[in-house]
């Protein structure tokens, strides 16, 4: 409310004083908007309040970085928002950021802006290729990182955090790499380092956040894939054999053969669900993800604790089901593209009171699933820049160290092979206990681009730091060692850090 009021006073103040009727007509819409402030307040909810900074002239002013296709999802939406200006677009390559605006349908001048200032004036938006020079700008208030690169998205974090930007991390390798040293320098900052609403990782933190505000404990949550072991050793050259798309799909623009692999061979997976895990105070399985074949209905009787016939080796841990069964046959009423939460009643009544509504449970009553059968990534971003503009409020945010990502072996790799990172031809992603990880010296799976093996790693042996030549004077090799050392010393693990890194 005192924000709301804040921003609109601020209209009054910066309006043009010498174009007297318009200024006058701009200032009784502005009064308007602020009486509505008054009456309506926290109540309204967020569309409602991104019209009314439409409304009193002060949107709020977004920067993306990375118009791959999560981003252009976003900017195929963007300017259907009102209260929101796109301000500026930063890619490497301009050209692409422009041939993705023009893919998504927008027209030619609304990004034609030469300069800043002149997307501040006309409500346009400016196309660079220096992302750092966005982060720093004073017409930037929310800066989106949506490039997919682990060492880009702590870079740009770390920026936000020095020019008080708030930051919606996309960037689930980034996020899992250094996220929990991140949110934390966030925090310090004062600034909200979010997720990304749309992308499975918020929706199942928005969905543990609803069973837990309801008083339910959460048992397991997660999301569905298309999964078979096969996929580990998928490279991408390939994927797409295994997804199935067209060369006319592929030829679209919107297909990166790497990151697409990284979704099918598991990495993505085992990084969303650390996210999910260092967002929601959930443990991991101790030695990776299983993929059950499990269809929505079987979600309560699969995905319950080992002692009550389930799968799980503990309670409030994440997993991902699978949409195959293990022969190729489809999983019937799967969850593919959907997220979840496993929860159980806590008394016999509320275990009647399913029963009475219809939930589907388990066998005992007990353990029940809810679910939300689709995501839309990109296209429902808006809801994280809203949130955080009039509420305050990051769309899931990672609070802890409690799931790591190692980089690990598709074949039996040689010393002098260099490592080419998620999707690609030498490693996938398993996720592991945070703890584990450090004590075993697990090389994250963020970190393994172009690093050289000083020795060889079998096939589905996690590669570790001490396998790898590597500069410690990187950016993102520095920050990671940094948060390795902290949660090291938090956890009161008896590993010398240096000899992990030897």
């Amino acid at each position: 409310m005192r924000i709301l009021l804040q921003e609109t006073a601020c209209y009054l103040a910066f309006t043009p004083l010498d174009h007297a009727v318009g200024h006058s007509v701009k200032q009784a819409a502005a009064s308007r908007a602020a009486q509505h402030l008054y009456n309506e307040g926290d109540s309204m909810s967020l569309i409602a309040k991104l019209k009314a900074r439409a409304d009193a002239g002060t949107p709020v002013k977004v920067g993306l970085i990375g118009a791959g296709k999560f981003g252009s999802m976003y900017l195929s939406q963007a300017p259907r928002t009102p209260g929101v200006h796109l301000v500026g677009v930063a890619d490497l390559s301009p050209d692409r950021a422009r041939a993705a605006l023009q893919r998504v349908g927008w027209e030619a001048e609304r990004y034609g802006a030469g300069s800043w200032s002149e997307a501040i004036r006309n409500g346009s938006t400016f196309i660079t290729d220096d992302a750092d020079a966005m982060i720093a700008s004073d017409h930037v208030d929310i800066v989106i990182d949506a490039t997919g690169s682990p060492a880009a998205g702590i870079h740009h974090a770390l920026l936000c955090c020095k020019h008080r930007k708030h930051i919606v991390m996309v960037n689930v390798e980034a996020d899992v790499l250094a996220g929990p040293l991140l949110a934390r320098r966030a925090a310090e900052a004062g600034i909200i380092y979010s997720m990304a609403s749309g992308d499975q990782p918020a929706l199942i933190a928005e969905l543990v956040d609803w069973a837990r505000t309801t008083g339910f404990e959460v048992i397991c949550a997660g999301k569905g894939t298309k999964y078979l072991p096969v996929y580990h050793q998928s490279t991408p050259d390939t994927v797409w054999s295994y997804y199935g798309f067209t060369e006319e799909q592929v030829g679209s623009g919107d297909f990166n053969a790497q990151m697409f692999n990284s979704f099918l061979d598991g990495t993505k997976s085992a990084l969303e669900m650390a996210a999910v895990a260092n967002a929601c105070e959930l443990r991991p399985p101790s030695d990776g993800l299983a993929f059950p074949a499990c269809g929505v209905d079987d979600l309560p009787n699969l995905l319950r604790p080992a002692p009550d016939g389930g799968i799980l080796p503990h309670r409030g841990s994440v997993e991902v089901v699978s949409s195959l069964e293990r022969d190729g046959r489809p999983v019937f009423r799967d969850l593919r593209w959907g997220v979840y939460a496993v929860f159980e009643a806590p008394t016999d009544y509320v275990r009647d009171c399913f029963s009475q509504y219809g939930l589907k449970t388990d066998s005992t009553g007990r353990y029940a699933a809810m679910y939300k059968p689709y995501h839309l990534i990109g296209l429902e971003l808006g809801v994280s820049i809203a949130s955080i503009a009039v509420r305050g409020e990051a769309t899931g945010a990672t609070a802890g160290f409690s799931g790591d990502v190692a980089a690990t072996a598709k074949r039996d790799l040689r010393a002098g092979e260099r490592l080419d990172g998620e999707g690609g031809h030498t490693v996938y992603g398993k996720l592991m206990p945070a703890a584990d990880s450090l004590v075993l010296g697990a090389l994250p799976i963020g970190l393994a681009h172009n690093m050289v093996l000083q020795r060889p790693v079998a096939a589905g042996q996690p590669v570790r730091w001490s396998d790898v030549a590597f500069d410690s004077g990187k950016e993102a090799v520095r920050v990671r060692r940094e948060m390795e050392d902290m949660f090291r010393a938090e956890m009161k693990l008896d590993v010398p850090a240096r000899k992990l890194a030897s």
